[in-house]
């Protein structure tokens, strides 16, 4: 499938940094306690999600997101089953992941979550995976951020400020951003730091609440924090999750002792768990978080899931060193057991495409009974590498309607529209990618020449020059937040 992986690297953003847990409370409710604050004085709910929107183009723009529809859908559908099961849920949820072999994942404004991927190599299952997920959901349903924002600028406003525009700094420069951002931090005063500490120890408890009611392992949680624990003792540099997310002892004794008092339930990680483990390791890690035949043996050697992944593992590792005969011999008997498997259709159909036979690729798609989106995706780039860009434009017309937010359906848009000779609505399909980028001027630029290629007063004119107005007003909004 497509991948489109920037260089840029992110550093996580310390949004909630804490010290140490705080003694745990003994009810199990995880609305917005009456302690003072709800952050309405500061920020409503209207207003974080404009935030959340702005940040997450920066990210788009400056951070190596995998854009992979698979593991996109993955991440988003087991992120939604945990705040289907959340309290105090405000804002949409949107999950993404970050090409990032440092083990780490936050949260910002807007419930948006970040999960880097190096978490696929060191949760052993599904649970963990979901009990990291389920800490940052607490964090956006708490507003911790928002309530943090408040407190400061009773405190100390000054402080806020700068720290705003370093989070801001950090990602566009990583390692200035990180520095500028700590500095300022250091300078807050005892207060800020004794509350970002009931944040944290807040999102441990309503978090392993969450896990439970969406159906997952309690113990994953304290299981996972004592991993993290055990790799830090005898390492020269802790894991970066350590740094954004402390972990003293108080913190694991507290997560521990709510687990032990919840029913026991025995949960098996699901086929999905598996196959998304073994692509992210095997097509977006690098260094030692690669997918290797160490991991691979292990699988091989465990229930059918694990077993059945172990082969889907050896043919990305085919793949990836574009050995398409042997990726192929693979995934053929497999795709022929489970015909409307989308990971295998995935991947079969990168196979013909490298093959150079994307007709027999285009022909395997359109027997599929799978309607997912991740199938409309890879039949409309099966038309444009087979040369068939109107083919490919009618699926992208109802694709982009429907996924805005999609980066992949507008670049595939473009490209078949150039093919087309259509100029002006692969401007428009241009435009709309720069402007989930946050690159406003250029996408008001390609805008205007999309509106200049067509008649004049026409439809197609009357459509640019809307979308040219709403993105002027977008750039409005957005200038308080940019960095001066």
């Amino acid at each position: 499938m497509i991948n489109r992986l920037k260089r840029c690297a992110l550093a996580s953003l310390i949004l909630l940094p804490t010290i140490a847990a705080q003694p745990a409370r003994a009810d199990i409710s995880d609305t917005l306690p009456d302690i003072g604050t709800t952050a309405g004085n500061t920020l409503s709910v209207n207003q974080e999600l404009a935030m959340g929107d702005f940040y997450v183009r920066q990210l788009r723009a400056s951070a190596p997101l995998i854009n992979d529809p698979l593991l996109n859908d993955y991440i988003n559908q087991l992120g939604q089953r945990l705040v289907a099961h959340a309290w105090s849920v405000k804002t949409p949820f949107h999950f993404f992941l970050v090409s990032n072999d440092e083990l780490n994942a936050f949260a910002f404004f807007g419930g948006n979550v970040v999960l880097h991927s190096a978490l696929f190599r060191y949760t052993e299952n599904e649970s963990q995976l979901a009990s990291v997920l389920a800490h940052e959901i607490s964090h956006v349903t708490q507003r911790h951020l928002a309530r943090a924002m408040e407190e400061q600028q009773r405190n100390a406003p000054l402080t806020w400020v700068g720290a705003l525009g370093s989070i801001l700094l950090a990602m566009a420069n990583p390692q200035a951003g990180m520095a500028a951002l700590s500095g300022t931090l250091a300078g807050a005063q005892q207060g800020v730091i004794s509350f970002t500490q009931q944040n944290e120890q807040e999102a441990d408890r309503i978090g392993i609440q969450v896990l439970q009611r969406a159906g997952f392992d309690p113990q994953a949680m304290p299981n996972f924090l004592q991993k993290l624990s055990d790799q830090s003792r005898f390492a020269s540099k802790p894991p970066e999750i350590l740094l954004t997310h402390p972990l003293p002892d108080s913190r694991l004794a507290d997560a521990r002792n709510r687990a032990n008092q919840m029913k026991p339930v025995v949960v098996q990680s699901s086929q999905d768990f598996y196959m998304a483990k073994v692509r992210v390791l095997g097509m977006y890690a690098t260094g030692k978080n690669q997918l290797g035949d160490d991991l691979l043996e292990t699988l091989s050697k465990g229930n059918t899931r694990e077993q059945t992944a172990a082969q889907y593992g050896k043919a990305v590792q085919f793949l990836q060193a574009k050995s398409y005969d042997n990726a192929r011999r693979i995934i053929a008997p497999l795709l022929a057991a489970q015909p409307n498997n989308v990971w295998y259709l995935d991947l079969m159909t990168d196979i013909d495409i490298g093959l150079k036979q994307p007709q027999r690729a285009i022909a395997l798609l359109e027997k599929a009974k799978a309607s997912s989106p991740v199938v409309q995706l890879n039949q409309a780039n099966a038309y444009v590498e087979a040369k068939q860009p109107a083919s490919a434009s009618k699926i992208l017309y109802r694709y982009t309607w429907t996924h805005k937010d999609d980066p992949n359906g507008w670049d595939l848009l473009a490209q078949a529209s150039s093919a087309q000779g259509l100029t002006d609505e692969e401007e428009a399909a241009r435009a709309e990618s720069l402007a989930l980028n946050g690159q406003l001027d250029q996408a008001i630029r390609s805008l205007s020449d999309a509106s200049a290629a067509v008649p004049l007063g026409s439809l197609k004119q009357a459509r640019y020059d809307a979308r040219i107005d709403q993105l002027r007003y977008l750039q409005q909004r957005f200038r308080q937040y940019q960095k001066r």
